[in-house]
């Protein structure tokens, strides 16, 4: 059986990533073979290691100018997972990993997306927009933000009392329910 080897792209704490890790970690098909980063303090890359899931820290030259990280992910990955990772993804990856680079988005594009909207940004303005669902958006991901081919949405159900951390928590259930069945998903059944 073929095995599919995926690296994750992170930012930030990793809970995300982590949630991940664990679930393919007693599944033959798909195995997280490492963590990257854009940032050397982030906590993701903690969790990574604590998993025994090998780590590598780039910064924006490495990422956007050098061929270096490029020909070895190319080498060592089969696909590219974002989970919670900030940068725009340059065009010479998304050529290299045609529909094998995969991100996760706190909304329901297309709505909320584009630059600048992640995070807290995102559920301020769900809020301050008396929006009565949410949800998130699993895609593909093409060369301008947000904008990649739909996999799979989800969408949870906002009421006046939600405030931007209870919007938070309902869309990171959705997050942890649903990133790794998808991920999966599209990989094992293509």
């Amino acid at each position: 059986m073929f095995m599919s080897r995926i690296a994750i792209f992170a930012s930030g704490s990793g809970t995300n990533a982590e949630n991940i890790i664990k679930y393919f970690s007693d599944k033959p098909a798909v195995t997280v073979v490492m963590v990257l980063s854009n940032k050397k303090d982030a906590k993701v890359l903690d969790r990574a290691k604590r998993l025994n899931v090998k780590t590598l820290v780039f910064d924006r030259a490495a990422f956007q100018e050098s061929e270096a990280l490029l020909r070895m992910l190319k080498k060592e990955v089969d696909y590219i997972i974002l989970a919670g990772f900030l940068w725009k993804i340059p065009e010479n990856f998304i050529r290299a990993f045609p529909n094998k680079i995969i991100n996760i988005h706190p909304a329901l594009l297309p709505k909320y997306g584009g630059k600048g909207m992640y995070g807290n940004h995102i559920h301020e303005a769900v809020v301050l927009n008396n929006e009565k669902v949410t949800g998130i958006t699993i895609h593909f991901v093409n060369e301008h933000y947000d904008e990649g081919a739909i996999i799979f949405q989800k969408e949870v159900s906002l009421s006046k009392e939600d405030t931007p951390k209870s919007v938070a928590e309902k869309v990171h259930e959705l997050e942890y329910q649903f990133f790794p069945k998808i991920i999966e998903s599209v990989i094992v059944d293509g």
